[in-house]
Parts: C-alpha cells; structure tokens; sequence
C-alpha cells in the first residue's frame, strides 16, 4: 500500500476527485493548507498598499491505495491538475506498512 500525497491548485480539487472516483479511487483526506515552492508568492496591492503574499493557498489531498493502484492514481491526479503553469503543485508517495478501520477492525487491503 502506498500513501499519495498530492498539493494543487484549490480550483481543481473538485475535478480531481471526480476523476479519481472515475478510475475506483474514492477515499481521500482533504485540507486547506498554504505554501510555496518556485512560485515564491507574489505581490498585491490593497487600498493603496503594496504587501507580499509569501505563502499561496493550496489543497492537500491525501490518498492511501493498493500498490497496483499507485500509477493510474498518480496519472489521473496529474492530467486533471496540471495546468501548465507555474505552481500546479507536486505529488508525494510513500510506503504505508499498515491501515487499520476502525469501525470493523479490518485491516490493510480489507480497510482501504
């Protein structure tokens, strides 16, 4: 099992999700988080003033799925949020060596 970890743009998420659900993949995590990588945020003005903005919006999903799910989630993620400029964000992955539900107790492949 693997944990995906992907940052995008907040206006992709709701496609993302519907594609990922398209391909079998529906459980997810999200979060609202803020950052930057190359983009380094940008400047705006408000009521006269110039200020910095360092740290941009942005979306994080969270994914665990079965390893021979890895590539088509991966691919699905990046042809729904690229956009092809700068700040589409990035993808994570990481091995999870155990997943427990907790209403059932069911564990690994049966909990995912």
């Amino acid at each position: 099992m693997k944990q995906v970890t992907a940052i995008i743009k907040p206006f992709k998420l709701d496609d993302v999700r519907e594609a990922l659900a398209e391909v079998g993949i529906t459980g997810m995590t999200v979060s609202e988080v803020k950052g930057f990588g190359r983009q380094k945020g940008h400047t705006e003005l408000y009521r006269g003033a110039e200020y910095k903005v360092d740290f941009l919006p942005k979306v994080k999903l969270e994914l665990v799925v079965l390893t021979q799910d890895l590539e088509r989630c991966i691919e699905t993620i990046v042809n729904v949020a690229q956009t092809g400029k700068i700040g589409d964000g990035k993808i994570f992955v990481r091995e999870v060596e155990r997943v427990i539900r907790i209403r059932t107790g069911e564990e690994n492949d049966e909990a995912i």
